[in-house]
């Protein structure tokens, strides 16, 4: 299951250093003794942030990444270690390097944290040294491009502006999700209950949608869908655009009962922006246009689900 209860998003050291200081003086200052001298540098205005807050906009977690190319500063509030803050702090640090363009990100790691930063492919080298009298060891991760994967954003250069959205009709959520659309690239996944007549059957939809699927190489766009006979049944434009174009629209669906009854919906896309529907079955939900750690747990989850899914027998009978 998605976790929900936390969300990361970018920071800014200006207009967030309350919220930041708050974390890092619980966990470094309080926890480990660290002097607060050597907590703030002149490196902070200059870095980019991630910040985890909770469903009530506190903060809980952070993490930035510094100009010459270091991942530094992660830290997570106690009571919420072993939630997945962390991972979905440095997912987001990891994307922001990408799209710049980075090839290799360093960190000074305390050695009993080596484990969790070798999850993300982080690599120890040097000899163990000591830093704030805690035991540290130097780790690299190289981000040359790699074709393995989906990695949504992994080739786009600009950031969009983050905005948050909240739809409650329809016509908003054709809206909104029309934009998310309109600025993706390549690639797009969806999770959708039945393909969702009343948003992807729409003109506008499946006009970007057709876009996306013929913007040449490395295009792709991924749904599973639970219960997929309705629309074969009824004809969904969707299928038929899909059907034309069999190599780019790929369908699954889930085969565990645990998947089939999940019971939310989302569309994310390659800018790092998402739909998330807690009820898939209404329209109302939260669209955010830039939102890299939310986006990375939204995707994560889809990859699960898409590893142990099938290709719905309905549309192998159509030879999609």
């Amino acid at each position: 299951m998605i976790e929900d209860r936390f969300r990361v998003e970018p920071a800014d050291w200006n207009v967030d250093q309350a919220d930041l200081k708050f974390v890092r003086t619980e966990v470094f200052v309080l926890g480990q003794n660290i002097p607060e001298a050597e907590e703030w540098d002149e490196l902070d205005a200059r870095s980019i942030h991630v910040i985890a807050r909770d469903n009530e906009n506190r903060p809980i977690g952070t993490g930035r990444l510094t100009p010459d190319d270091k991942i530094g500063r992660m830290a997570v509030l106690d009571n919420w270690r072993g939630q997945h803050v962390g991972d979905a702090i440095m997912r987001a640090l990891i994307e922001r390097a990408r799209a710049q363009h980075r090839g290799a990100l360093e960190m000074h790691a305390q050695s009993y944290a080596i484990p969790f930063y070798q999850r993300f492919g982080f690599e120890p080298y040097g000899d163990e040294f000591v830093e704030c009298d805690i035991p540290h060891r130097m780790m690299r991760l190289e981000l040359a491009p790699t074709d393995s994967g989906y990695r949504p954003g992994s080739h786009l250069d600009e950031t969009p502006e983050p905005r948050t959205i909240a739809v409650e009709s329809r016509e908003q959520a054709v809206a909104a999700m029309l934009e998310l659309l309109r600025a993706a690239k390549r690639e797009i996944c969806l999770y959708t209950r039945d393909l969702d007549l009343a948003l992807f059957d729409q003109e506008a939809v499946l006009d970007e949608l057709k876009r996306i699927g013929t913007a040449g190489r490395g295009a792709l766009v991924r749904i599973i869908v639970q219960a997929p006979a309705a629309a074969i049944a009824d004809g969904h434009r969707l299928i038929l655009l899909a059907h034309r174009l069999p190599s780019v629209f790929q369908f699954r669906t889930p085969d565990t009962e645990s998947d089939q009854q999940y019971p939310s919906a989302f569309l994310i896309t390659d800018r790092r922006g998402y739909y998330f529907r807690v009820l898939g079955s209404r329209f109302e939900g939260e669209v955010r246009t830039y939102a890299p750690g939310r986006h990375a747990q939204l995707r994560d989850y889809f990859n699960q689900v898409w590893e142990r899914s099938l290709p719905p027998q309905g549309l192998r009978e159509l030879h999609m």
